[in-house]
C-alpha cells in the first residue's frame, strides 16, 4: 500500500522542468482553464437559444456563425498592425471583459422581451470582433512567456487546460440551461470571463517591443502580408487550415440542429454528449506532444485533419436511434482530437519562424487567411442543411476534410516538417 501511494505521488508531482512550475505561465494557464469553462456555456447556450427558443432555421444558424467570423475578415489585418504597436496583455484582458458584457446582454434582452435573431447576430459579431484582436493578443502573450523551443509543449498544456472544461463544462452547462434556460445560463459565462480577466491582471509580461519612429500604417500592414506570402511554409499552412475551417463551419452550423431535431436530444442530453469533446481533448493533449515529436509537426497536423473528416462522415451516416447519439458523441470526440493535433502544431510552427517585431502582423494575417473560408463554409452548411438536409452539410464537411488530408500529405512542405524550424538571423529583418 505504501509503495502504491509513493508511486501515485510520483505521478502526480509536477516535474522540476515542467512549464507549470513557472508562476507566470501557471497564472496564464489558470486563466485559460477558467475562461474555457465559460466558453463551454456559450458554445451550447447561444446556439440553443437560437435553435430551441427562437426556432432558427439552418440558414439562420449559418448566418449566426457567419457573423462571428466576419470580423476576422474585416479587421484581422489592421488589428495586426495595431497589435505590433501596443502592449498585448491589456488587449487580452479587455477582450475577456468585453465578451463577458456581450454574452450578459442576452439574458437582459430576454428578460426585457427583446431577444431575437438580430440580437444574437449582433452578439456574435461583437464576440468575433473581440476575438479578432484579443485572440491574436493572447497567442502573442504566450510567446512572451514561453521559450520558442517549448511552444508545442505549451500549446499542448493549454489544450489540456481546456480539456478539463470540456469534460465537466458541457454537463454543467446542460444542467444550467435546463434549470435557468439557455439565455440566463450565459450569466455564468460572464462571471467566469470576468474572473479570468482578474487573474490575467497579475501576469507579469515583459515585452521587447522596438519603438519605430518611422512607422506607417499601410506600409506596416503590407510588410506583415509580405512576410507571410514570402514564406512557403506559412502559405501551405494557411491553405490547409483555411480549408479545414471551411469544413468545420459547414458542420458546426448544423450539428446542434441535428442533435435536437434529428436525434431528438434535450438541451441537457446535448450537454452530456459534448463531454465526448472533453474526452477527445484530454487524449490529444496528453499524447499530442508525443505524437508530434514522433511523426513531426507537419504529419501530425495532417493526421488531425483526417480524424476530423472521419468524425463528420460518421455522423452524416448515423441512424436516428441510440447509435446515432453515440455517433454524435464520437464525432465531437474526433473533432476535439483532430482539432488539438492541428492547432498545437499550426500555432507552434507559425510562431517558431516569426521574429518578435512581426508576431502581431503575422498572427493577424494568418488568422485572416484561415478564416476567410469560414464564413462561406457556414453559409454553405446552412444552405445545404435547409434545402438538401442536415446530413448533406455533415457529409460535405467530412468528404472535403478527408480529401484535404490526402492532398496536404502529398504536399512536401508540410510532410517534411519533422521538427520545429529555427529562426534565422535574416528572418529578424522584416520583408519590404
Amino acid at each position: 500500500m505504501t509503495n502504491f501511494i509513493q508511486k501515485l505521488q510520483k505521478h502526480l508531482t509536477v516535474p522540476t522542468n515542467d512549464l507549470l512550475r513557472d508562476l507566470t505561465y501557471r497564472r496564464l494557464w489558470t486563466s485559460i482553464l477558467i475562461s474555457s469553462f465559460g466558453a463551454q456555456i456559450t458554445m451550447l447556450a447561444l446556439p440553443l437559444t437560437a435553435a430551441v427558443l427562437l426556432k432558427a432555421s439552418a440558414s439562420q444558424m449559418g448566418i449566426l456563425t457567419f457573423m462571428e467570423t466576419l470580423p476576422f475578415v474585416l479587421l484581422s489585418l489592421p488589428s495586426g498592425v495595431w497589435l505590433d504597436r501596443v502592449k498585448k496583455l491589456p488587449v487580452y484582458i479587455a477582450g475577456e471583459t468585453a465578451i463577458a458584457l456581450a454574452v450578459a446582454s442576452v439574458p437582459v434582452a430576454f428578460w426585457l422581451g427583446s431577444v431575437n435573431m438580430v440580437w444574437l447576430y449582433i452578439v456574435g459579431f461583437i464576440i468575433g470582433m473581440v476575438n479578432t484582436t484579443a485572440g491574436s493578443a493572447a497567442q502573442i502573450v504566450l510567446t512572451q512567456i514561453v521559450p520558442r523551443e517549448r511552444l508545442v509543449e505549451a500549446h499542448a498544456k493549454n489544450a489540456l487546460a481546456t480539456s478539463g472544461a470540456e469534460i465537466a463544462g458541457p454537463a454543467a452547462a446542460g444542467a444550467l440551461i435546463k434549470l435557468l434556460g439557455a439565455p440566463f445560463a450565459l450569466i455564468a459565462d460572464a462571471m467566469l470571463l470576468l474572473s479570468s480577466a482578474l487573474i490575467l491582471r497579475g501576469v507579469n509580461v515583459i515585452e521587447q517591443r522596438p519603438v519605430k519612429k518611422d512607422s506607417h500604417f499601410w506600409r506596416d500592414l503590407k510588410e506583415g502580408v509580405s512576410f507571410v506570402v514570402n514564406k512557403p511554409l506559412l502559405v501551405a499552412l494557411a491553405f490547409a487550415v483555411g480549408t479545414w475551417q471551411l469544413c468545420y463551419n459547414a458542420a458546426l452550423v448544423v450539428q446542434i440542429l441535428f442533435a435536437t431535431r434529428v436525434l431528438g436530444l434535450s438541451e441537457q442530453a446535448v450537454g452530456f454528449s459534448y463531454m465526448g469533446m472533453g474526452v477527445g481533448t484530454i487524449i490529444a493533449s496528453v499524447f499530442g506532444y508525443r505524437i508530434s515529436r514522433k511523426l513531426g509537426p507537419g504529419p501530425c497536423l495532417v493526421t488531425g485533419i483526417a480524424i476530423c473528416g472521419l468524425g463528420w462522415s460518421i455522423l452524416a451516416l448515423a441512424p436516428e436511434n441510440q447509435w446515432g447519439v453515440a455517433a454524435f458523441a464520437l464525432m465531437l470526440m474526433c473533432f476535439s482530437i483532430g482539432g488539438v493535433l492541428i492547432f498545437i502544431n499550426f500555432l507552434a510552427l507559425r510562431q517558431a519562424v516569426t521574429p518578435e517585431p512581426m508576431l502581431g502582423r503575422m498572427t493577424s494575417t494568418m488568422r485572416w487567411l484561415i478564416l476567410i473560408p469560414a464564413g462561406p463554409g457556414a453559409l454553405i452548411g446552412g444552405w445545404m442543411g435547409e434545402y438538401l438536409g442536415l446530413r448533406y452539410s455533415l457529409g460535405f464537411a467530412g468528404i472535403v476534410a478527408l480529401l484535404l488530408a490526402f492532398f496536404a500529405w502529398r504536399n512536401p512542405i508540410i510532410r517534411s516538417i519533422k521538427t520545429l524550424p529555427e529562426l534565422h538571423e535574416h528572418d529578424e529583418k522584416p520583408h519590404a
